[in-house]
């Protein structure tokens, strides 16, 4: 590692540790994109912590609808301390330029938030997913209910979201917390459990997680879309299908898509470049049909 990228990763390192310590300075900026950035931590848990998040919103208009997007889980705590807002970015701007005010907060145990990890399921043999899940939901409800009271937004116009891991957390929070404006969620690469050295394709514990899929299909109560792609090396697309009828098995209103392959490895088509033009459409299409359409586009 050069001395300008160790430089970087202490920073973020010291950044992560003192997460705990105090709420940061909010700021925000305004690249002459037609979109902006801010930057705030918001108070969780009666305050005993924060979550920082970022928010990326059109520069003007509004009240907007509102998507809560949330991040997956990395393999390795030292992944986890590097965690941000910046591997959603793409998809967050994508979405921002679409009308959107899109909400990403990391939660505990991630990136500058710090503190400990709270969303471990334990081990593949006997994975405890829904202690791993009521954790992240907590956080990202501290999210939700905060965003629902900002000036620029719709607080019945309210979208969760989330990739990989992330995405199952949303399904979570949509099913046990029932949040109040909640009108759709977005499941991209949604799952746990996925090794795509050791074992591309096929994640651990597939019928656990296939258990909790069929409960929060009982639960969740707004439509959910549901996306992958075919060359996916965390969850191919038996597994992805199986997870997805288990859901809708249960009574919920939901789609799956099946994207073609994208770059090395298409776990990754929402959160790089090029993705947006396979999975935008999709969505587009998705949220028109249940009355939450995109609102009026900014330059891009």
């Amino acid at each position: 590692m050069g001395t300008k990228a160790w430089l970087i990763a202490l920073a973020l390192f010291l950044v992560w540790a003192a997460g705990d310590a105090g709420p940061l300075a909010s700021y925000s900026k305004d690249d002459g994109s037609g979109l902006v950035e801010e930057h705030i931590r918001i108070p969780a848990a009666s305050g005993r912590y924060t979550i920082a998040t970022t928010i990326v919103r059109p520069r003007s208009g509004g009240p907007f609808g509102t998507i809560v997007l949330n991040h997956g889980v990395p393999v390795s705590a030292w992944a986890r301390r590097l965690e941000s807002a910046d591997m959603l970015m793409p998809a967050a701007e994508a979405l921002a330029r679409r009308g959107y005010a899109v909400v990403m907060p990391l939660r505990r145990g991630f990136g500058a938030t710090g503190g400990v990890f709270a969303e471990d399921a334990g081990s593949c043999l006997d994975p405890d997913y829904s202690r791993g899940e009521a954790a992240a939901a907590a956080d990202i409800m501290a999210a939700y209910d905060f965003a629902r009271r900002l000036p620029y937004v719709d607080a019945t116009r309210m979208i969760l979201a989330g990739q990989s891991a992330g995405g199952v957390a949303a399904l979570y929070a949509a099913g046990t917390r029932a949040p109040e404006g909640l009108v759709a969620v977005l499941a991209f690469a949604a799952g746990r459990g996925g090794d795509p050295v050791r074992h591309p394709g096929v994640p651990c514990a597939v019928e656990p997680l296939a258990e909790v899929f069929a409960d929060l299909g009982s639960q969740v109560k707004v439509p959910v879309l549901f996306q992958y792609a075919a060359n996916d090396l965390f969850f191919n697309a038996r597994t992805s299908q199986l997870w997805f009828e288990r859901f809708k098995a249960g009574g919920a209103r939901a789609e799956y898509v099946l994207q073609p392959p994208f770059g090395g490895n298409g776990h990754y088509l929402f959160s790089e470049d090029g993705g947006a033009r396979y999975w935008v459409p999709e969505v587009e299409r998705f949220l028109r049909t249940y009355a939450a359409p995109f609102g009026a586009r900014t330059k891009a």
